[in-house]
């Protein structure tokens, strides 16, 4: 392994887990009740307002009912990532803002951070080719995204990382850039580019937004908590700040300028079902933040503006199950949830054997997380199974994934497979067996689809001694056999983290309206805005998420404040 490569310790890796699993709980109780988002009848509001049920009608709160009225130059309405990455830079250029917030406190941090030729790159002689790399994000989305705004996190993103850095300091991390091995994947050439960094020890308090926060209190500026929006203030084309439900009653506050930095709506059941059902169709689980509903874009399709048309999601392929369990929400209520507790196993994303409920496989293993997900909305309960057997460790340090699966430094540190597999294990869904034919009952499969999955076990160890995939293509480094007992099997839909397809902005991310032009007073960052992905998240430029989010909350901050290039 490269000496400049990820460092990480198995505390954090397992930390990882049990953190946003805690972020998982109580799902239900979280989303909102909003319409069904079957035929709106003629009498419902939504009707009356022209709305789809989804996105309803924009609440009205009488003048009375404000207990409460704060001006403020500019409002920040969310604390997640994009949202502390502008009050950050507000806080240093001695900016008159606001941050409000609807949880109770700073939400988990993805510590995963994408930055461009930053100069932790040029120290380890490694330069990224902008140009490439805006071609090869707008080939994911198919075009259909605006190439300045993706242009503005590859030009600005190093600073930022600078920034972050020097923040992290007092804390005692250390910047590293991520460096794995280059090779092709998925049978065809992606471009890689190494632009991820983190501070570790990674997913270890505090991090990188609790740092941020903590910093914006000692300069006086306290995030305003349990400040849940309601609507935002507009008229003819311009936005003015916002109301919020409070424990002590509606607040109304007054802004020159509003960034919503609100995230997306993963946790909301009706607009997923309306807006991805694609997604719906092919996950089992959730890894989302439980605040993430779509207020943001809602209350901006509220006040005018227009939304990406194409969905884009973010769906990790580890939501292990048990046998049997289909993919989707488990009732039709609008506070459904999805059938799987285990948020995230990460051996899911390795690039493994993967069957379907006939026993057969149906797509290239080695790919980016989603494509395997969206595959499975092409077979029976949108699920698929995953086997392998005890050589898996070893399996695992060839396959040299990319990204959050990488297993490479945690093998090397002396992670066992009890370790790497604690969920399903003790969840009791992933299965172990002597032979292949006991696992196979074990995964469910009877008759004839057992004998097809016994059947493509003998095909798939023939491609593994040929090093040839002749069914799908797959790379012969990532093949591997299944002969060596014990034999392991587990049942896998995806996990759903985030919605990437938001509200539309330009190159200064402010919000646009349907004909493209500019609400005045009205930006957005990070995952509630749009015009970035579309379709997929782009998995292999590792990072891009959380720094286009960072990248696009702190440039509006210097916008505002005049100090832009």
């Amino acid at each position: 392994m490269n000496e400049t490569s990820l460092k990480l310790d198995r505390r954090g890796f397992l930390g990882l887990g049990a953190v946003a699993a805690v972020g998982a709980m109580g799902l239900a109780g979280c989303a909102p009740k909003a319409p069904s988002e079957s035929s709106l009848s003629e009498t419902s509001p939504a009707a009356e307002s022209g709305n789809p049920a989804w996105l309803g009608e924009e609440p009205e709160i009488a003048e009375g009912d404000i207990v409460e009225t704060i001006d403020t130059d500019f409002l920040i309405i969310g604390a997640g990532t994009a949202g502390l990455a502008a009050a950050g830079a507000a806080g240093d250029l001695g900016m008159d803002f606001i941050v409000c917030d609807k949880a109770n406190q700073v939400p988990e941090t993805r510590e995963y951070l994408g930055g461009v030729n930053t100069s932790y790159a040029k120290e380890n002689n490694v330069t990224v080719d902008g140009s490439k790399l805006l071609n090869e994000l707008t080939r994911y989305a198919s075009g259909k995204c605006n190439q300045k705004l993706i242009k503005l996190w590859i030009d600005q993103s190093a600073e930022y990382v600078d920034w972050v850095t020097e923040v992290m300091k007092d804390q005692g991390k250390e910047v590293m850039l991520d460096m794995p091995p280059q090779h092709a994947t998925g049978g065809t050439d992606y471009y890689v580019p190494y632009v991820q960094h983190l501070w570790e020890e990674s997913y270890v308090p505090p991090m990188r937004n609790d740092v941020i926060a903590e910093r914006l209190s000692g300069q006086g500026h306290d995030i305003l908590f349990e400040h849940e929006m309601v609507k935002l203030l507009h008229g003819d084309g311009t936005v003015t700040g916002a109301i919020f439900k409070t424990k002590d009653g509606y607040k109304q506050i007054n802004a020159k300028n509003t960034l919503l930095a609100t995230g997306g709506y993963a946790a909301n059941p009706v607009m997923m079902r309306a807006l991805q059902p694609s997604t719906v169709a092919c996950c089992t689980a959730s890894s989302f933040n439980p605040t993430c509903t779509g207020d943001g874009i809602r209350a901006g399709l509220w006040a005018g503006a227009s939304k990406d048309i194409d969905a884009a999601p973010m769906i990790f392929d580890r939501g292990a199950v048990a046998p049997g369990v289909d993919a989707g929400y488990v009732s039709d209520a609008d506070d459904a949830v999805l059938p799987g507790n285990i948020f995230q196993e990460n051996i899911g994303s390795q690039p493994f054997m993967k069957v379907n409920r006939r026993g057969q496989r149906f797509a290239n293993e080695s790919s980016p997380y989603d494509f395997i997900c969206f595959a499975a909305n092409y077979q029976p309960g949108g699920v698929w199974c995953q086997v392998y057997d005890s050589n898996m460790m070893d399996d695992m340090l060839r396959f040299e994934t990319v990204g959050c699966s990488r297993t490479v430094p945690y093998i090397e540190m002396g992670m066992t497979f009890d370790e790497y597999t604690a969920m399903s294990q003790d969840a009791g869904i992933l299965m172990k067996a002597d032979t292949i034919e006991e696992l196979a009952d074990m995964l469910g499969f009877e008759g004839a689809d057992k004998e097809n999955f016994l059947a493509e076990v003998e095909r798939y160890n023939g491609f593994f001694d040929n090093q040839v995939d002749e069914d799908f293509g797959k790379e012969a480094y990532r093949l591997s056999a299944i002969r060596q007992a014990p034999f392991y099997g587990c049942w896998f839909g995806g996990s759903l983290l985030t919605t990437i397809d938001g509200l539309r902005i330009n190159e200064n991310c402010q919000v646009l309206d349907p004909e493209l032009n500019v609400i005045e007073g009205l930006y957005a960052a990070g995952d509630v805005s749009g015009s970035f992905f579309s379709g997929n998240y782009p998995e292999y430029i590792v990072g891009v998420a959380c720094g286009r989010s960072s990248v696009e909350g702190r440039h509006v901050a210097k916008l505002l404040a005049g100090a832009t290039e």
